[in-house]
């Protein structure tokens, strides 16, 4: 009999949250990993609670045990502290072999587009090399490479809109010209479910049906909040000290190096047909009033106790 059971990483973030969702629509009967549960579980007793401990994974293994399906969004944006990319890499190896070893079917992996284990950024490094653990851990992997996600809660598309809102100059590093296409978190959410369908490998890239060059992302989204900013260009060094400057205003950790050459090199675009529905500009529409009216911080969201 298939287990009506299933463990999601981080219920209570982002991505995890809206894949939560849709699997208790479905009546599935949900367990989270985490390491910062809120005061209330907003779900009730629909979904249990167990920690995120990757010093112990025999726990981590017999929490577990019985479910059909991981579905894994942990992940760093950003080192912090001790924690690494390489750390990163290694608790996620932790994490998807006490998973084989309690006996989970399936396991969907939230990668990005275009990762390699072989590319000189950590982030995109990182996500190529859990691939590849992927690939010969015994488990049928089901991996989704999304691009930039959007979305309430979303922090990229609501901080743009934030500065495009309260500072009067906004610089694009560059040319503007690179290449970005934004995915709805429902979307991901349902690309990810649907993936865990079946048992043979499958990777499938999470990706909106629209490409905007980054300066016509900047100029949409400031002509949809009613911005007025003047969008001006800058040396990307220039444009990253600018960010790592207001970071530092905010107590946040606005852009990183990595993330900026990641974005120019046009790993944030993919290839193949896209398989999200919800387009960036109606969403827009949908959301302008609202969108950058407050400031998401990324360090109080996930490192803040």
């Amino acid at each position: 009999m298939q287990s009506d059971f299933d463990v999601v990483t981080g219920a209570f973030g982002y991505t995890g949250k809206y894949i939560a969702r849709r699997l208790l629509a479905q009546g599935r009967r949900l367990l989270t990993l985490t390491n910062h549960p809120p005061p209330e579980n907003p779900f009730g007793d629909q979904v249990t609670i167990a920690p995120l401990d990757f010093s112990h994974p025999e726990k981590l293994a017999a929490s577990m045990a019985g479910a059909h399906t991981l579905y894994n969004t942990y992940w760093i944006r950003f080192p912090r502290g001790p924690l690494t990319f390489e750390q990163a890499v290694e608790n996620s190896r932790i994490l998807l072999t006490s998973a084989k070893e309690a006996g989970v079917q399936r396991i969907v992996h939230i990668s990005i587009t275009n990762p390699s284990s072989q590319s000189p950024l950590p982030y995109f490094r990182g996500k190529g090399l859990l691939e590849e653990f992927l690939a010969g851990l015994g488990v049928p992997p089901a991996i989704v490479r999304p691009t930039v996600i959007f979305g309430n809660e979303d922090i990229l598309i609501n901080n743009i809109a934030w500065l495009l809102r309260h500072v009067p100059l906004f610089a694009i590093p560059g040319d503007g010209k690179y290449r970005i296409q934004p995915v709805c978190v429902e979307d991901v959410a349902e690309i990810a479910v649907s993936a865990a369908q079946g048992t043979a490998d499958v990777t499938v890239d999470a990706v909106g049906p629209e490409i905007f060059t980054f300066e016509e992302l900047v100029r949409l989204i400031a002509g949809k909040v009613g911005a007025r900013a003047h969008i001006t260009h800058a040396p990307p060094s220039i444009a990253l000290l600018a960010a790592e400057m207001s970071g530092l205003a905010l107590g946040d950790v606005m852009l990183t190096r990595d993330e900026l050459h990641g974005l120019m090199a046009n790993l944030l675009v993919s290839g193949q047909p896209p398989t999200g529905k919800t387009r960036l500009s109606d969403w827009l529409d949908q959301h302008s009033a609202d969108l950058g009216r407050h400031y998401a911080s990324e360090l109080k969201r996930h490192y803040s106790s």
